[in-house]
């Protein structure tokens, strides 16, 4: 049996034009004084139990309508909607909370509401408070936290109740990039239990990231259901009315630099910033195995260079520096740099099957010598982003999965068959 089916389901809202409207219709005795708003229409799709399921559409077309369906908090007009499993929400910002308690007390009430006992509660608190991560906080109103606080504290609460059916509504837009990477992993590892996560998501980024299979929404009907790979390219050339491109548009420099354990060099040239982006050119917030991804760097010269080189180095969660590019290397060396001028390199990578973990990036600029002789370093950024790994469809031994291609030749010996 799937997770979820929907069966030509529908569901229309009564809009009124003025509040009035409401009684009137009531007074009239079945005399309509509104118009009806259909946000889905004869829509039919099945989730498979333990799959990764991402919404995709523009605002108004019907995704968030499709979760509330899926929680039991609507009702189809028409049509019917199974769900098997129990299942924990997060549709909407601080839903469920009472802005008058604590963290602590919101925990325990939402818990208890979605099926947990006070022992399971009590054991699993400290599990919540610590993914939250939200301090002394948790013993403070909820009216007195931020949005991203409240976000925290609801994502960790419904990954915490051993829900069959996830359902995420946008939630992780709010937090920062950390807090993004921790949900990410954890979505991952729902999945690897068998947790059924239906996601819905204006980042493309995020939907590639964890989506095993997508549905794109258009004023309420589906116009295509199947593989990320797929359905994406179609939602984004609808989206800019062409074929998509790696990149659209002019190329903006990065100011950003995420992180700085170690900088040096003589300061003829200094980085910018540095960004991890995916083919359509959005921020990069998990990489997945035999994907293309871009490595953007931003660079600004203080005096006059002849030879400029950009590029970085990887490493791995142990340190280890296991690959190491320049522009140069690439055969597209840059231009000679007047002091005050602003180059920004894009590198355009498919990365192979890694050993599942943290990877950063370190981005440099170097002056090169005519006699092509020892460089000087002009800036080196150690570790100025990291970005997760995902998992692949198997276990990775070493540093890398090596791309292969299989052949079978079988040989019998004469007199053999």
């Amino acid at each position: 049996m799937n997770a979820v089916e929907f069966d030509r389901v529908s569901k229309t809202y009564a809009i009124y034009d003025a509040p009035a409207d409401r009684l009137r219709e009531l007074a009239l005795f079945g005399r309509s004084c509104h118009r009806d708003f259909p946000a889905l229409s004869e829509l039919s799709f099945a989730i498979r139990r333990g799959e990764v399921f991402c919404i995709i559409g523009e605002n108004g077309s019907g995704k968030s309508t499709t979760l509330q369906l899926i929680a039991g908090i609507l009702r189809p007009t028409s049509g019917s909607v199974q769900v098997a499993g129990r299942v924990s929400a997060l549709l909407e910002l601080g839903a469920g909370f009472n802005p008058e308690f604590t963290g602590r007390e919101n925990v325990h009430l939402n818990a208890s509401i979605l099926g947990l006992s006070g022992g399971e509660i009590a054991r699993r608190y400290p599990e919540i408070e610590s993914f939250a991560g939200i301090g002394e906080f948790i013993d403070r109103p909820v009216k007195t936290y931020s949005s991203g606080m409240v976000v925290r504290l609801a994502f960790a609460v419904a990954i915490h109740v051993d829900p069959e059916i996830l359902l995420v509504d946008e939630a992780l837009a709010v937090g920062d990039a950390v807090f993004r990477r921790r949900c990410l992993r954890k979505v991952h590892e729902l999945r690897a239990r068998g947790t059924t996560i239906v996601f819905v998501s204006h980042s493309i980024a995020d939907v590639r990231a964890i989506g095993e299979r997508v549905l794109w929404l258009r004023h309420g009907r589906a116009v295509a259901m199947g593989d990320p790979d797929v359905v994406i390219p179609q939602y984004l050339a609808d989206m800019t009315g062409s074929a998509p491109a790696a990149v659209s548009g002019p190329v903006q420099p990065v100011t950003t630099i995420p992180n700085i354990d170690h900088r040096h060099g003589d300061g003829t040239a200094e980085i910018l910033g540095v960004a991890l982006l995916n083919e359509y050119g959005e921020p990069l917030h998990m990489v997945i195995p035999r994907s293309r991804l871009i490595v953007r760097v931003s660079v600004r010269a203080a005096i006059s260079l002849a030879r400029p080189d950009v590029g970085f180095v990887l490493r791995n969660h142990l340190g280890f520096e296991f690959s190491e590019t320049g522009a140069a290397r690439e055969g597209r060396p840059l231009e000679p740099m007047v002091a005050g001028e602003t180059v920004t390199v894009d590198f355009e990578m498919e990365i192979p099957e890694l050993y599942p973990g943290a990877f950063s990036v370190s981005p440099w600029i170097v002056s090169r010598p005519a006699d092509g002789e020892s460089v000087t370093v002009s800036d080196w950024i150690d570790n100025a982003m990291t970005v997760q790994m995902a998992r692949g469809e198997g276990p990775v031994y070493g540093y890398l999965h090596w791309p292969c291609r299989i052949e079978l030749n079988s040989h019998l010996e004469p007199g053999i068959g």
